[in-house]
């Protein structure tokens, strides 16, 4: 089943402090951000991204970035109702619809379309995971070294202090031949 990720922009900035910091410079440059994020951490999983920022045009106004599809919201219309609508589009076409905001509103509407809603935390979270492949060898390599009993903890320096201490370190000179 296809997935449609819909991504609530202004609500994932305001709420992530990386990104509320970046919005109080140039809030161009947190959309850029979010926008180049998403592409990075979706571009191999084959499904289709959507963000939705509040807009102040006369029509509601859609782009694509990054292969990702960026729409802002007409004037009077909120992202809220946007993503909503979105979410009724998806269901309707048979793609699974996954949406991430912190507003309760939004998060309702899209659950009871079938659809799951999660926080900009979990987005956050998942923005910055390491990728599937360097996490799986990372937990491959930990059960390795508890197989054979080699310390993660371990340090090669704790080792040289402790053969110094029993009389290992100590070296006699010799007289260079020259």
């Amino acid at each position: 089943m296809e997935r449609e990720i819909l991504v609530d922009g202004y609500n994932v900035i305001k709420n992530n402090e990386m990104f509320c910091a970046l919005e109080i410079r140039n809030r161009a440059e947190a959309r850029k951000l979010l926008i180049r994020q998403l592409h990075y951490r979706y571009r191999f999983e084959g499904c289709r991204i959507t963000v939705v920022f509040d807009g102040d045009g006369v029509r509601e106004q859609t782009s694509h970035e990054e292969h990702i599809r960026v729409i802002f919201s007409r004037h009077g219309e909120t992202a809220d109702s946007v993503i909503a609508r979105l979410a009724i589009e998806a269901h309707a076409s048979g793609r699974a619809v996954e949406m991430y905001s912190n507003d309760t509103e939004v998060r309702q509407s899209v659950i009871e379309q079938g659809g799951t809603a999660r926080s900009v935390r979990q987005l956050v979270t998942h923005l910055n995971a390491a990728p599937s492949d360097v996490a799986y060898r990372i937990l491959y390599r930990q059960e390795m070294r508890k197989m054979y009993g080699i310390d993660p903890a371990h340090k090669a320096e704790d080792e040289i202090e402790y053969r110094q201490g029993k009389g290992a370190g100590k070296r006699k000179k010799r007289k260079r031949p020259y």
